[in-house]
């Protein structure tokens, strides 16, 4: 395999593994309601009704991720998505490690960083619009 078949597969990969893990936690908020984000939004100041932008952040974008359709317009919603998730429920987690050392936050690190990733590298050739 040549250089940009190699870079295309990796961003296959990446793609497709960043929109199926925060697309189960959309799945969750489909069946489970947005109820309790729109508490956190108004506790802070903010309407309730952005909590819908959580199915957008969750939903939406991951399928645009997955199927690299308008891609890197999928991954910043993504990036959105996971600065206000971080804001809102992880803030006090921000300097903290877990018990094996790690970072507390690494998961919604590696969403978050994956996310901009995505967004500036762009699809590759295997996706719907390679935009």
């Amino acid at each position: 395999m040549n250089q940009a078949a190699l870079q295309d597969a990796g961003k296959l990969i990446l793609r497709v593994a960043l929109g199926a893990l925060i697309l189960l936690h959309g799945i969750a908020k489909i069946t489970g309601g947005v109820g309790g984000i729109g508490q956190m939004l108004q506790s802070a100041g903010l309407p309730a009704q952005l909590a819908w932008g959580a199915l957008v952040g969750e939903v939406l974008a991951p399928l645009l991720v997955i199927a690299g359709f308008h891609a890197r317009i999928g991954a910043a919603l993504i990036v959105v998505n996971m600065l206000f998730a971080l804001w809102l429920v992880h803030m006090s987690q921000l300097t903290q490690l877990n018990e094996q050392g790690g970072w507390a936050l690494e998961l919604q690190g590696m969403y978050l960083f994956g996310a901009l990733a995505v967004a500036l590298m762009g699809p590759g050739r295997h996706s719907v619009n390679q935009r």
